[in-house]
């Protein structure tokens, strides 16, 4: 079995911009130093990898190196190759954000409720799907 590793890249911001200067790193590499895949924290800054892998021609998506951004934001789907992305359940996160202030509003003492959301993958064409 192969080994897996994990890079993190860091950037200055979650941007379009950051990730363009992030997909030209990447583009630069040697393919046997790049990753099989990216995950980004964000679908701007998944945008911006994607804009950067192809300015330079020998990055392909999702030939080279697959694809994926967080937020499922309208312009995912509309980018030259779809992005993959993680989907929160924003309403239902904004509602339950207002149910807590209410609560918290009408009984200062009580504990705080954990709620969790389970967020959905939306595969497009950036994995190869």
């Amino acid at each position: 079995m192969p080994e897996a590793t994990l890079e993190v890249i860091e950037t200055p911001a979650l941007t379009v911009l950051a990730g363009r200067e992030v997909g030209e790193r990447l583009a630069r590499r040697e393919a046997p130093d790049r990753p099989d895949g990216v995950f980004c924290a964000n679908d701007l800054l998944a945008v911006g990898v994607l804009q950067g892998a192809g300015i330079l021609g020998t990055l392909r998506v999702p030939e080279d190196i697959a694809l994926v951004g967080y937020d499922d934001i309208d312009f995912a789907q509309a980018t030259v190759v779809p992005l993959t992305s993680v989907r929160q359940p924003a309403r239902a996160i904004g509602a339950a954000a207002v149910d807590a202030l209410f609560a918290a509003l009408a009984d200062p003492d009580a504990a705080p409720q954990r709620v969790r959301f389970r967020p959905e993958l939306v595969v497009r064409a950036s994995t190869g799907g």
